[in-house]
């Protein structure tokens, strides 16, 4: 009930700087947030940066709210009472609640009582999900491989790229083909799915492209530094240039080689075999068994038998 004293009580002299302090620091974060907009963040943290600025920012009106009640109406202890409990809520305890359990979320996402399946992916494209990445699969479609097609083309064929990759990995020039093969996974990403492009290319950069790497790939300076400089990992041409180079390296260096090479033939003899395996069941179809392939109408006991039960419905649909 008594009157505020001056030597528990800022004047004004000091109130304005510390509003001016706090808002400096809104001011200050809401430039660092707007200059990291841009970037794909795991765990949404520049929505909580934009969240936390709010909640800064109506803080510190309340803050400003209740010193003004409290200085203009002394006389009312309900408000100097209100004005009191908010100045204190807000300027402290509001803010640093907030903003740890905001920050403290993506711990928290990773931090589970349960045990979690291990999974291991061999590539990076197998890791973000592309389709149809990693082995082969048994529905891979057949197609005849013709040496007088261009490099560029041929490699599209996994089965055919994954061959000539075995045989690069055997000269101990294998980085070329692997970049050839990261690199078209990628080219899988939408465009819009600017998470997974940046990942990809990212991954590449720091395998293939970046001087000491794992599996640096034999590129001019100019193409190595035109990727480097970027500042758009999304660009659907960001790699042109240097795939453009290492095709014709690969043309130059590996690919007369390989049609004379055991890699070679045994694809051939593979491709020849799934194709007749092919050719075979589109003979016989699928409602045949493979040791009676060759019988077919009266003389096959499995068409007979099929035959009597056909007619016995018949026969029992007619007698209904």
């Amino acid at each position: 009930m008594k009157p505020l004293s001056s030597r528990c009580h800022m004047k004004a002299q000091w109130t304005i700087p510390v509003v001016c302090l706090h808002s400096l620091y809104i001011a200050i974060l809401v430039g660092v947030t707007a200059a990291v907009h841009h970037i794909e963040f795991r765990f949404d943290e520049l929505k909580d940066l934009w969240r936390g600025i709010l909640v800064s920012v109506v803080s510190i009106a309340v803050w400003v709210t209740a010193y003004i009640l409290n200085e203009i109406y002394d006389n009312i202890s309900w408000i100097e009472v209100a004005s009191r409990f908010l100045l204190l809520v807000v300027a402290s305890i509001l803010v640093v609640a907030f903003f740890s359990i905001s920050s403290s979320q993506p711990l928290l996402s990773q931090i589970s009582l349960r045990r979690r399946e291990s999974r291991e992916f061999r590539t990076m494209s197998q890791a973000l999900g592309i389709p149809d990445s990693g082995v082969l699969a048994e529905s891979e479609p057949i197609s005849r491989i013709d040496p007088n097609e261009p490099l560029d083309k041929l490699l599209l064929n996994k089965r055919f790229r994954q061959s000539f990759m075995a045989f690069a990995d055997s000269c101990l020039a294998g980085e070329s083909v692997h970049f050839f093969d990261e690199v078209y996974e990628l080219s899988k990403i939408p465009e819009d799915d600017c998470v997974k492009r940046i990942y990809m290319a990212r991954h590449i950069i720091e395998k293939y492209i970046v001087a000491g790497a794992a599996m640096e790939v034999n590129i001019s300076h100019r193409s190595r530094q035109e990727i480097l400089s970027t500042s758009n990992l999304t660009r659907p041409d960001l790699f042109h240039n240097a795939l453009n180079e290492i095709i014709q390296l690969m043309r130059t260096n590996l690919a007369r080689d390989y049609w004379s090479s055991m890699f070679f033939l045994k694809f051939q003899e593979d491709s020849n075999v799934r194709s007749n395996e092919y050719e075979l069941e589109q003979i016989t179809g699928w409602n045949f068994s493979p040791r009676l392939s060759s019988v077919h109408g009266t003389d096959d006991p499995f068409h007979q038998d099929h035959l009597l039960k056909s007619s016995g419905c018949s026969n029992d649909t007619t007698n209904l």
